[in-house]
């Protein structure tokens, strides 16, 4: 497993400090961000999981707690939208450059608005997508909310 991707690179180009988490990853885990916090011994809702969605037709990040769901209604709302819905994996997986299940909000092929969910800043640190299956960074909130040029707000059903 390579410990360098897209989202490492960017991190490390911006001087964001993190630490890396490899797990084995298991594609057929009903919810993988839940199998990830299990695997690594974390609190589920520590440990962040990247969504790409379509916010008024417009690709949108969402990163929330791994044991939570998306409430469309508010990241609509959080980007002044009538509608969002999740983007189909083949659309993400083009428009990020990285594969489903390994979506991490940075180093993107592509910049796109970024919702990062207010309960991360309840944590000294939280994990999110490295940039492949099988990886997570530790990260401040903070950081990767700056990181990731991040809108902090309850996005959680």
């Amino acid at each position: 497993m390579s410990k360098t991707t897209p989202a490492t690179v960017a991190l490390t180009k911006a001087g964001v400090a993190f630490l890396l988490h490899p797990y084995d990853y298991d594609p057929d885990a009903p919810r993988t961000g839940l199998q990830a916090a299990e695997a690594l011994g974390w609190a589920p809702e520590q440990v962040f999981k990247t969504l790409m969605t379509l916010v008024d037709g417009a690709p949108a990040c969402v990163v929330v707690p791994s044991d939570c769901e998306v409430s469309m209604k508010k990241l609509a709302a959080v980007f002044a939208a009538k509608s969002a819905h999740m983007m189909k994996p083949a659309d993400a997986e083009r428009l990020t450059g990285f594969k489903v299940g390994g979506v991490s909000p940075f180093g993107q092929r592509k910049v796109v608005r970024t919702a990062l969910d207010e309960t991360a800043i309840l944590f000294d640190r939280i994990l999110i997508n490295a940039g492949q299956r099988g990886l997570l960074l530790e990260i401040a909130p903070e950081d990767a909310r700056r990181a990731a040029d991040a809108v902090m707000a309850d996005l959680t059903a």
